[in-house]
């Protein structure tokens, strides 16, 4: 494993140990803000998305796509499960995207004998004090990475359950918050089956959205082959926000508008997926929200303060796809979950006053948008 921090007194600064009662209200040793950050004014947020996605760009060739949704997912308060085949650079969009942020971070490689208590953290009998000391595990921290996850056990993995869902740590009865924003980037190889331990279902649905790298263009890798050579461009990313800068970001997201008919719509999305024939699982309650959570970050990134048809359309597809589960007879003749959700959304009718998404009060979104022009649903086949 490869951790950030690999001592007590690193992760616990003087003065504000676990004795003391810090960690109820926040990560050990770091307490929580007592007030949400200010939401950032439009020019703010634009100029410090742009940096974001320009640092990524640099290093990961030709996935601007990937890059934007990456970062979709962080500011919605997202996990992402980055999967595909080795060596497209799944593990390097994680690492680049938590070296643009200012913020602590963890990487942990998942093996068979990764212990649960190698995660969340184990309490140890300090014979001085004779007392149990809690020693945090590699999950404190802002972002954390998880290489092969499916490498690990499912007792390992469950581990993450409860830090994903309700941002916090339960070890020998106490719980520990962690700081916000926190986020879990998993990678994880499809296609080598041997040695792994597929995620549960529960497991799953706590990310957010699943990214499928896939292979770059011929141009994108004439690029890559003339700029990595020598050496990795990650070594020469910086930092270009603070924590503090990211989670007013999700603070500006959060309030972004969304109207009864969006809402509307994406609830007829989730209880199509539930009514198809195609499959055995549909899309939870909870992919609902976070659908909408996505598509709100989707919007703001794109200069608007309400949310759009399209924006809800551009990542169902992301947010839904690993969630749901085809029936047998619908996998043998062809069928894919990507397939399904691009059939219903084909098929679910977009209102007319969606077109008007924009709050009524004054005909323009906060940020001076002009009223909505009208939403079209593209075919993404």
């Amino acid at each position: 494993m490869d951790y950030q921090r690999t001592s007590l007194d690193e992760a616990l600064p003087e003065g504000q140990g676990l004795r003391d009662g810090s960690a109820a209200s926040g990560r050990p040793g770091t307490p929580r803000p007592a007030q949400p950050p200010a939401a950032l004014d439009p020019e703010a947020f634009s100029s410090a998305s742009r940096n974001i996605l320009a640092a990524i760009n640099t290093v990961i060739d030709g996935k601007a796509d990937a890059a934007k949704l990456a970062l979709t997912v962080l500011l919605a308060q997202g996990h992402l499960l980055l999967e595909d085949v080795p060596g497209v650079g799944k593990t390097l969009l994680a690492k680049t995207l938590a070296r643009t942020i200012d913020c602590s971070v963890s990487r942990i490689q998942f093996t068979p004998d990764l212990l649960p208590s190698d995660v969340t953290g184990v309490s140890i009998y300090n014979q001085a004090s004779r007392s149990f000391e809690f020693r945090p595990g590699a999950v404190f921290a802002n972002i954390v990475i998880g290489d092969e996850i499916n490498r690990a056990s499912a007792k390992t993995q469950s581990a993450l359950l409860e830090c994903m869902e309700e941002h916090q740590v339960t070890v020998d009865g106490k719980s520990y918050k962690l700081d916000e924003p926190f986020m879990v980037v998993a990678t994880q190889n499809p296609i080598e089956m041997e040695g792994t331990y597929p995620l549960p279902e529960a497991q799953r649905d706590r990310f957010m959205a699943r990214i499928s790298m896939g292979y770059p263009d011929k141009d994108a890798e004439m690029e890559m082959l003339e700029t990595h050579q020598a050496a990795s461009p990650l070594a020469k990313v910086t930092a270009v926000v603070t924590a503090a800068e990211v989670a007013a970001m999700i603070e500006t997201v959060r309030q972004v508008y969304v109207s009864q008919s969006i809402k509307d719509y994406t609830v007829s999305l989730g209880r199509a997926t539930r009514e198809s024939g195609l499959l055995r699982l549909g899309a939870s309650p909870r992919s609902m929200l976070q659908l909408l959570r996505a598509a709100k970050a989707t919007a703001a990134l794109d200069g608007r303060d309400f949310v759009l048809p399209d924006d809800v359309v551009g990542v169902a597809e992301s947010v839904l796809a690993h969630r749901i589960i085809l029936d047998r007879k619908a996998a043998s003749t062809g069928e894919t979950p990507q397939s399904v959700i691009r059939a219903i959304l084909a098929r679910i009718p977009v209102s007319p006053d969606m077109a008007g998404a924009a709050p009524a009060s004054n005909g323009q979104g906060a940020r001076g948008t002009a009223a909505a022009p009208a939403a079209t649903l593209q075919n993404r086949r």
